[in-house]
C-alpha cells in the first residue's frame, strides 16, 4: 500500500474515532476525496473487524470495536504530547531534510488545527485557525483591520496566505493589491475573513529568509561577531540554529558568521552582552547598537 493511501486511512481513522460527528460528505471534503473512496475505506475498516456505527447521517467507529481503545490512543495526541512533539521537531536544524518530512507525517495524521493551540494563546488562535484553513483549501482571505507597523495605518488586506513563521507569529501572504509576498503579524490582524475565491497566484508564492534569531524578511545581511564564553553559551541555548554558523578560534572565543534578515533580532542579543561580544563585521548592526544604547541607556 502506498504511503499517501496509508496517510489518508490514518486521517480517516482519526476522524471516525474522534469525539465529533461528521457526515460522509464532510469527511470527503476534509480529506479531499470522493464519497466512493470514503465508503471503500470504511469497508476496509469493517473487513478488519471494526464496527461502523451510523447515527442519522453521521458515521463513526463504534467504541465496542476490537482494539478501539488501542487504535484511538495511537492516532490521537494529548495537547502536552503534541507540544512536546512539535518542540522536538522545531529544534531540528532547518537544513535537516528529515525535519519537513517529520512535520508532514505528524500533521497528516494529527489535526492541523489543534497543534497551534499548544503554542498560540488567547484571541490569536481564531485568526491562526482561519489562516490554516485558508492555506489548506488554497483560498484567499481578507485581513480585516490590519494594523501596519510600517505606515501606522489600519486597513483591510486581501491576501493569499501560504506559510507561517515560527510559532505562528507571522504569516507569509501574497498581497493581491500589489502582487508581492509579505509578512503579516498575526497579532496585528483584527480578524481573518474567509472568502470563496481560490488562489490565483500560487506560482508566485515564495517565503522569505528566516535567520538564526528567528527574524524573517526578504533580504540577507552578513554579520560577523566574536563571542566570549557567556555569549557563546547563551546564543546556542536561546538560538540553536546559530550553532551551525559558529567556529571556535581558541579556548575562550568563537566566531559567529551568519546572514540575518534584520538587525533587530541580533541587535537585541548583542546589546545585552556588550562586554562579551565584539562586532567584527556589519556597520548597520553597529549603528543599531549605538541607537539602541542612546534610546535606552539612561533608563
Amino acid at each position: 500500500m502506498d504511503q499517501p493511501k496509508i496517510e489518508r486511512l490514518l486521517r480517516l481513522m482519526k476522524m471516525l474515532t474522534a469525539n465529533t460527528e461528521l457526515t460522509v460528505d464532510e469527511i470527503a471534503e476534509r480529506l479531499d476525496m470522493s464519497r466512493r473512496t470514503v465508503y471503500r475505506y470504511i469497508d476496509t475498516f469493517r473487513a478488519a473487524g471494526f464496527i461502523i456505527k451510523k447515527s442519522g447521517s453521521y458515521i463513526r467507529i463504534d467504541k465496542a470495536s476490537p482494539h478501539f481503545k488501542d487504535i484511538s490512543q495511537l492516532v490521537h495526541f494529548t495537547e502536552e504530547e503534541a507540544a512536546i512533539l512539535k518542540r522536538a521537531i522545531e529544534n531540528i536544524d532547518e537544513g535537516n531534510a528529515l525535519k519537513q518530512n517529520l512535520k508532514r507525517k505528524l500533521y497528516s495524521v494529527y489535526d492541523n488545527g489543534t497543534l497551534p493551540d499548544t503554542v498560540v494563546k488567547g484571541g490569536n488562535a481564531a485568526r491562526i485557525h482561519a489562516l490554516l484553513e485558508a492555506i489548506e483549501q488554497k483560498r484567499q482571505v481578507v485581513l480585516r483591520g490590519y494594523r501596519s507597523s510600517h505606515t501606522g495605518t489600519t486597513s483591510d488586506r486581501r491576501v493569499e496566505p501560504f506559510a507561517f513563521t515560527t510559532n505562528y507569529v507571522q504569516a507569509w501572504c501574497f498581497d493581491v493589491s500589489d502582487n508581492t509576498n509579505k509578512l503579516f503579524a498575526t497579532a496585528r490582524m483584527g480578524s481573518v475573513e474567509p472568502t470563496d475565491t481560490p488562489w490565483h497566484h500560487e506560482q508566485e508564492h515564495e517565503c522569505g529568509f528566516t535567520d538564526a534569531f528567528r527574524i524573517s524578511g526578504k533580504r540577507r545581511m552578513r554579520i560577523v561577531l566574536e563571542l566570549g564564553v557567556m555569549a557563546h553559551n547563551l546564543l546556542v541555548e536561546e538560538f540553536p540554529l546559530a550553532e551551525r554558523d559558529i567556529s571556535q578560534t581558541d579556548d575562550g572565543h568563537w566566531i559567529l558568521a551568519t546572514d540575518i534578515a534584520d538587525v533587530k533580532g541580533a541587535g537585541r542579543f548583542v546589546a545585552g552582552l556588550l562586554n562579551d561580544i565584539r562586532i567584527v563585521e556589519s556597520e548597520e548592526l553597529k549603528e543599531y547598537i549605538k541607537s539602541y544604547i542612546a534610546a535606552y541607556g539612561n533608563i
